[in-house]
Parts: C-alpha cells; sequence; structure tokens
C-alpha cells in the first residue's frame, strides 16, 4: 500500500496533527541556520501541539521528544510532508 504524502509549511499544520520535517522553504539562510541548530532535520517528527491565544502567536510544537515555541514566520520556514490521511 503506498501513502501518498503532502508538502505543506508548518505553520499551516494542524492541532494533533503529526508530520515529519521535509525541508526548508526560501528565507533567511541565518534563520534556517538556527532553526537547524535547535533541532529541525530532514525526517524529524513534528506536532502542532497549541496556537497562543492572543493572535495564534506563538506556535508550540513538539519536535522529537522536546517542546518548542516558534513565532509564524520562523515556522513557515520549515516545510513538513503529512500522510492524505494525516491532513484530514
Amino acid at each position: 500500500m503506498t501513502t501518498t504524502r503532502t508538502t505543506i509549511r508548518m505553520d499551516t499544520l494542524r492541532r494533533g496533527k503529526t508530520a515529519r520535517v521535509a525541508g526548508f522553504g526560501e528565507g533567511d539562510p541565518q534563520l534556517i541556520a538556527k532553526l537547524r541548530e535547535v533541532g529541525f532535520a530532514e525526517g524529524d517528527e513534528v506536532e502542532l501541539l497549541a496556537k497562543g491565544w492572543l493572535g495564534g502567536v506563538p506556535l508550540s510544537f513538539r519536535l522529537n521528544r522536546t517542546m518548542i515555541a516558534l513565532r509564524k514566520a520562523e515556522a513557515a520556514l520549515v516545510l513538513v510532508e503529512q500522510s492524505r490521511e494525516q491532513a484530514k
């Protein structure tokens, strides 16, 4: 059975859904380097845990076994893959 995967920006991931880091979008190379330093790497599992109550910021993610809070612009640089079943 083949699973079809969809690539989206991490800031659009729905709460409670998991995905795998697929890479990084176009943006500030220094910010992308910092995201890598924090631990974002291709193949890592992420889950959106919560959105802040004031404008949906910050976004709280579980990255492997660590909780990380990011601004929307930072999360938008991370591209993630989710299965079609997860996207629903």
